[in-house]
């Protein structure tokens, strides 16, 4: 889709706006590829890897404002960093849904792409793939995505 469905997707964004442009050009500035879909909610941006074609963060609408899903591939690497997030980051990453896969790969459809397992604050979690780094784009949350992000760009 174009940068037409871009500026619509700007347009319902309200306060955040700033912060998700930000994003945007970083990533764009970081060699990934922004596809754009519309769905029931509103609008889904994308961004993949240009040489990977794997998603890295996904902008979604929701009801209670536009989050950021982040899908890490290599979050081994620097998983203390979870323990820098403000609290409210870490209370949405903490009720996200278990992989019902990495709990037991018989509860879950075989083609579905495996959760997280890691530690934060101590404490070992094992969430779904698509809910466990659905982080609300705010005011605080805006600059640990952005500390976030580049973890997955460098090599």
């Amino acid at each position: 889709m174009t940068d037409q469905y871009y500026d619509e997707f700007l347009e319902i964004t309200g306060s955040s706006r700033n912060f998700i442009e930000d994003i945007n050009n970083f990533l764009l500035d970081h060699n990934c590829k922004r596809e754009i879909k519309t769905a029931k909610s509103g609008f889904t941006v994308s961004y993949l890897f240009q040489d990977a074609k794997r998603t890295l963060a996904t902008f979604v609408c929701r009801k209670t404002g536009i989050k950021i899903r982040i899908h890490p591939q290599r979050l081994n690497e620097y998983m203390e960093f979870l323990d820098t997030l403000p609290t409210k980051m870490k209370k949405e990453i903490a009720k996200a849904s278990v992989c019902k896969r990495l709990v037991n790969p018989d509860d879950c459809n075989p083609k579905c792409v495996m959760g997280y397992d890691f530690i934060m604050d101590q404490e070992r979690y094992q969430k779904c793939r698509y809910m466990a780094f659905l982080l609300t784009i705010t005011e605080e949350s805006v600059s640990y995505i952005m500390k976030f992000l580049p973890n997955e760009l460098t090599p």
